[in-house]
This record gives C-alpha cells, sequence and structure tokens, in this order.
C-alpha cells in the first residue's frame, strides 16, 4: 500500500476518524474522474463527521440564525454551549496523487497533527480502499472563532480535550 503524509507533515498525526466514501457519478467531470473540487467536499465531509461523533454536531437540526442575537442557534458550534462559536477553515492545501472514479470506494483518514492556544491542524490521506492506493493528501487549520465578535479566541483546554478524541470509522453513500 503506497502511503503519503500530508502536505508539508513528516510525522503521522493522532488518527481522529476513518470516513469512507462511495464516489458518485455526479462527482466526476466529463473524463469519467472526480472533479478536483469534490476531494475538498469529501474532507470537509470527514471533518463534519468527526464533529458530529466528538461534539453532537446536526446540521440537519439546527436553525441558523443571526449570531449575533442572543440565544440563537448556529450550525457553526459544534459542541458549543455559546451560540457564535465554532470553526472556521483557514487554511486548505492538497497534493492529487491518482484519479479516483464513479463507484470507488474512497477512505479519508483523519489525523490531529497539531494543537494551537487558537487552531487545529489536521492531516488527512485519501486512499482508494480497492487498490490501497493513495489519491490525494491534504492538510487543514481550522480556527475556534467568536462569530458575533468576528475574530479568533483561544480554545480551552474542555475544547481541546473534546476536539482532540478520536471517534469510529463512518461511511457515507
Amino acid at each position: 500500500m503506497t502511503t503519503q503524509r500530508s502536505p508539508g507533515s513528516s510525522d503521522p498525526g493522532k488518527l481522529l476518524i476513518t470516513h469512507r466514501i462511495v464516489v458518485r457519478f455526479s462527482d466526476c467531470d466529463p473524463l469519467g474522474h472526480v472533479n478536483n473540487a469534490r476531494y475538498l467536499t469529501y474532507l470537509e465531509e470527514a471533518r463534519i463527521e468527526l464533529w458530529r461523533r466528538q461534539a453532537g454536531l446536526e446540521l440537519r437540526d439546527a436553525v441558523h440564525r443571526d449570531v449575533r442575537s442572543p440565544g440563537s442557534a448556529d450550525v457553526r458550534s459544534p459542541g458549543s454551549l455559546d451560540p457564535g462559536l465554532g470553526f472556521i477553515l483557514a487554511r486548505m492545501e492538497i497534493d492529487f496523487l491518482a484519479p479516483a472514479h464513479d463507484g470507488d470506494v474512497l477512505e479519508v483518514r483523519l489525523t490531529l497533527d497539531a494543537m494551537g492556544r487558537k487552531s487545529m491542524t489536521f492531516g488527512y490521506e485519501m486512499v482508494d480502499e480497492t487498490t490501497g492506493q493513495a489519491v490525494a493528501s491534504a492538510r487543514s487549520v481550522v480556527v475556534w472563532y467568536d462569530y458575533s465578535a468576528n475574530q479568533s479566541i483561544a480554545l480551552s483546554d474542555e475544547k481541546k480535550a473534546l476536539f482532540s478524541k478520536p471517534v469510529p470509522s463512518t461511511m457515507t453513500t
């Protein structure tokens, strides 16, 4: 099996989730390859599923209202008791290593590569489950953010513990 690390990463991080995705026909371009933008969506799906399992984030149950309104629910607040707090994506980089096609089952391995005072760095390895071939590697940085104040804020020790907890594998069909 070919192993690729996230761009700029030399050591594997702590594995938080393995998320499997079945490539849909609509994800492919006219040449039959997964469109490059869809890879970013696959990574986002893994990240959101991680937060769903770590902190109970349920987008379908959330009511999105103005975060400046007291007591409003906010879909951007995984595990937050405080409306208006949540992660914001600050950086995303990806290396495309091999094409994926309709019907392929891709395994996204999401690792916690670094934890800062206000941010977390995730590494991703996307592998074709059948062949074991790496199709992409990526890295993202998310920042804990106060949407009401429009600024980044420090992650509490409680949040750091919550968001560094591994969860069981999942699958999207």
